[in-house]
């Protein structure tokens, strides 16, 4: 499978496309982030009795690298709590690769081209 990024030998891509590509990758990014904390949120809620509002910061806490809010209590919530936490921090890592690695290809791309090579503004 290809991807659909330019090649070093390509010209370098039109801002109006590159931001079309920033703005795809933001947006799955944003949706990883939210179904990791709508899994966190339910897990929580299930495996802790946590209400709603106590689980979504739970898991908001966990999933941003600041820690849990409140210690789980029960075995499944520490078994739970594990698992997250560690998914969690290679999430977190997915996630700015994909939300991010326009702006990295781009400018490696930019330092693999010639000045002939450069879309003409306007």
């Amino acid at each position: 499978m290809k991807l659909p990024i330019e090649h070093k030998s390509e010209p370098l891509l039109p801002w109006r496309k590159f931001a079309s590509r920033m703005l795809l990758s933001l947006s799955a990014g944003t949706f990883l982030v939210m179904v990791s904390l709508a899994v966190g949120t339910c897990g929580y809620r299930y495996f802790e009795d946590l209400s709603w509002l106590d689980a979504l910061l739970n898991a908001s806490m966990i999933l941003s690298g600041m820690g849990p809010m409140a210690n789980p209590g029960t075995g499944g919530g520490k078994i739970f709590a594990s698992i997250y936490a560690l998914y969690s921090g290679f999430a977190v890592l997915v996630i700015a690769g994909i939300a991010f690695g326009p702006v990295v290809h781009r400018l490696f791309h930019r330092l693999h081209i010639d000045e002939s090579d450069f879309p003409k503004e306007g």
